[in-house]
C-alpha cells in the first residue's frame, strides 16, 4: 500500500469499514511510514476530539489512537489464527476423504 492509498482509508480505519485485507495493509504501512501515522494522528484527533469536546469530557486523544491500533493489530493476529485453523481442517478433510477412497478401493 502506497501513501496515496492508506490517506484514503484513514476515515474507514476510523469508522472500522476495513476488510481483514485492507486492515493488514494499511496496518503494516501506517507503523512505517512517519508521514501517514501522522497523518491519522491529526485525523483521529480531529474526529475524536471534536466529538469529545461537544461532550465536555476529559481525554487523552493519544493514547485512545495507540489503543484503537492495538486493537487492529489483535483483530488481524485473530485472523491469522483463524484462517491458519481453517488451513487445517480443510487438510484434514482432504485426508480423511482420501483415506476413504483408499480404503474403498482396497475394500
Amino acid at each position: 500500500m502506497d501513501c496515496k492509498e492508506a490517506n484514503r482509508k484513514i476515515s474507514d480505519f476510523l469508522d472500522h469499514e476495513l476488510n481483514s485485507r485492507e486492515l493488514k495493509g494499511f496496518l503494516e504501512h501506517v507503523t512505517h511510514c512517519r508521514d501517514c501515522r501522522e497523518e491519522l494522528s491529526i485525523q483521529f484527533l480531529v474526529q475524536e476530539g471534536m466529538a469529545r469536546l461537544e461532550d465536555g469530557n476529559t481525554f487523552d486523544l493519544q493514547k485512545e489512537l495507540n489503543r484503537l491500533l492495538e486493537e487492529a493489530e489483535r483483530k488481524m493476529l485473530l485472523y491469522r489464527w483463524l484462517r491458519y485453523f481453517v488451513y487445517g481442517v480443510e487438510t484434514l478433510a482432504i485426508i480423511a476423504i482420501i483415506t476413504i477412497i483408499v480404503l474403498v478401493i482396497v475394500l
